[in-house]
């Protein structure tokens, strides 16, 4: 794990948040491990990975800048905790006494003269302790958000595992993985790891709150004359009714089309109306349009 979060998503102290968040998703779409089967490649993914989950959360980034925590997000304070405590004056395990360089000796001391990272022949039973959780930041497209589903992905110690997506995920959920994280002391059991959720951007679909937004082209006889249209929805194509006269902006709205939210209630998907010229105006539909202006033309931009 890299010590400078920043240096290892390469921005500055005062990139914004939305500079951090470009980014790491830069970094991701060329150094994730299933792009690429480079070594160097998958180190920066982590440590990319790691950086942004500690500075995406505005406190959180706030802290390490402060040095209260460090860029794995421990505690400083308590990292040193021991270290303070056998340096007290009427402590006889303070340096001089005994030298206090790995973590394991310190445990000894602590709680069990016979060794606090393994059971010794006839000695106390050791010190046990549960495995860190780890985080990492995992990038999913729209569609699976949405619809729900399994990705794939590969953890660091070269791990495979398929992740349940549930139905309507979120930018920023965390999901649980149990006893994914990192290996427990002594007979303790490994932690987890808890994958944050990216969603990314889709160039067909906007999202706000449950609800959803796609914009839906027709022609420009369908926008005059009206009629059934095909439209995109999460769950499938269905078929959507065009008033006559339809205007490109106007939003038609298909309920309960939208995203599942809490409670398992679906919201509304938003379809918004373009109209498409003709890939060439024929003299037909030129003459028709002079006749028709000559008696009917309007002007929309003085309102209607």
């Amino acid at each position: 794990m890299a010590d400078d979060p920043y240096k290892a998503l390469g921005v500055s102290k005062t990139a914004s948040q939305d500079e951090i968040k470009k980014a790491y998703r830069k970094i991701a779409k060329t150094d994730h491990p299933d792009l690429t089967p480079d070594p160097a490649a998958h180190e920066r993914f982590k440590a990319a990975s790691s950086a942004y989950d500690l500075l995406k959360d505005a406190d959180q980034r706030a802290r390490f800048d402060r040095g209260e925590i460090d860029a794995s997000g421990q505690e400083r304070q308590q990292r040193h905790y021991y270290r303070d405590y056998a340096q007290a004056g009427d402590n006889p395990y303070r340096p001089g006494a005994q030298d206090f360089d790995d973590l394991s000796d310190v445990f000894s001391d602590l709680f069990g003269q016979s060794g606090a990272s393994r059971k010794r022949g006839g000695g106390a039973r050791g010190f046990d302790m549960r495995g860190q959780d780890q985080r990492f930041t995992m990038e999913i497209d729209f569609m699976t958000a949405a619809r729900g589903g399994s990705t794939r992905i590969t953890m660091p110690d070269g791990a495979v595992l398929d992740v349940k997506i549930p139905e309507g995920a979120r930018d920023g959920q965390i999901i649980r993985l149990r006893g994914k994280g990192a290996a427990g002391y002594g007979d303790g059991t490994p932690g987890d790891a808890l994958l944050t959720l990216v969603i990314a951007e889709d160039p067909d679909w906007r999202r706000d709150g449950d609800d959803v937004e796609t914009t839906l082209p027709i022609t420009l006889d369908e926008a005059v004359l009206g009629g059934k249209v095909e439209a995109e929805t999460i769950d499938g194509p269905v078929m959507l009714s065009i008033p006559r006269g339809a205007s490109t902006g106007q939003k038609l709205r298909l309920k309960g089309r939208g995203l599942k939210g809490e409670g398992g209630q679906r919201g509304d998907q938003h379809v918004v109306l373009k109209i498409v010229m003709p890939p060439r105006i024929d003299d037909d539909l030129a003459r028709f349009m002079e006749e028709w202006r000559q008696n009917h033309g309007y002007d929309p931009r003085r309102g209607k």
